[in-house]
């Protein structure tokens, strides 16, 4: 049955007008977005089945390329487009800077700002943070961006930047594409150069920080700073 056949009341735009976007579900407003489905199939029905290949988990939805989402009957390249700009709206929002200043007091403020941006992320990106004397943010850059096994960070390049800028503290946060937030060899070199680095120049390494979708890992909760 075509959604236009439903009684009123279930139908997702109506549904939504009648009893706002909370009422719906996600197979409901992603429907909204592609507007129409198969002749086989409703929007509803179509967005219920990409959703379950996706362990019914909206982040896995946002991973999906455009051949992968037209791979499914129903779904040309518009539908798959718009729902990938809406996933991508969606990361954005989470990453937005708050209008009131930011303190990064511990790790998990370092994780809470960078995992919107990098967790879902197919290769890695390490990102440096600047922070003020009283931890309030000063800016973020990405330092690097590489392939799935990791990316190379130059040291002297973290310093030079901190010092351009007369950031007294700084954090660094990268991703692991494939989820296990345990350090590679290479992290905790990395970390222990960078923390003898800021030592030497009178800098306060913060901590350095790992997320991916399953959590974060913080070398400064686990001594290791």
């Amino acid at each position: 049955m075509n959604i236009n056949e439903w009684a009123e009341q279930d139908r997702p735009r109506e549904k939504l007008i009648a009893r706002g976007a909370a009422a719906l579900t996600d197979a409901e407003l992603l429907a909204i977005l592609i507007g129409s489905g198969s002749s086989g199939e409703s929007a509803v029905e179509l967005m219920r089945r990409i959703l379950a290949d996706c362990d019914g988990r909206l982040k896995r939805l946002g991973r999906l390329k455009l051949e992968d989402l037209t791979a499914y009957k129903g779904m040309g390249p518009a539908k798959a487009v718009t729902l990938m700009a809406a996933c991508e709206l969606g990361r954005r929002r989470e990453s937005e800077p708050q209008e009131e200043k930011v303190h990064i007091l511990r790790s998990t403020d370092v994780a809470a700002y960078f995992r919107p941006i990098l967790q879902d992320l197919p290769y890695e990106e390490c990102h440096l943070m600047l922070l003020k004397q009283d931890l309030s943010l000063l800016e973020t850059s990405m330092l690097s961006r590489g392939g799935i096994a990791g990316s190379a960070v130059d040291v002297r390049l973290i310093l030079q930047r901190a010092l351009l800028k007369g950031a007294p503290v700084l954090a660094l946060c990268h991703n692991h594409p494939s989820g296990n937030l345990r350090p590679s060899t290479q992290d905790r070199q990395l970390t222990a150069a960078l923390t003898s680095a800021c030592k030497v120049m009178g800098i306060r390494l913060l901590d350095h920080v790992i997320v991916s979708d399953r959590g974060f890992y913080s070398f400064s909760d686990e001594g290791a700073i």
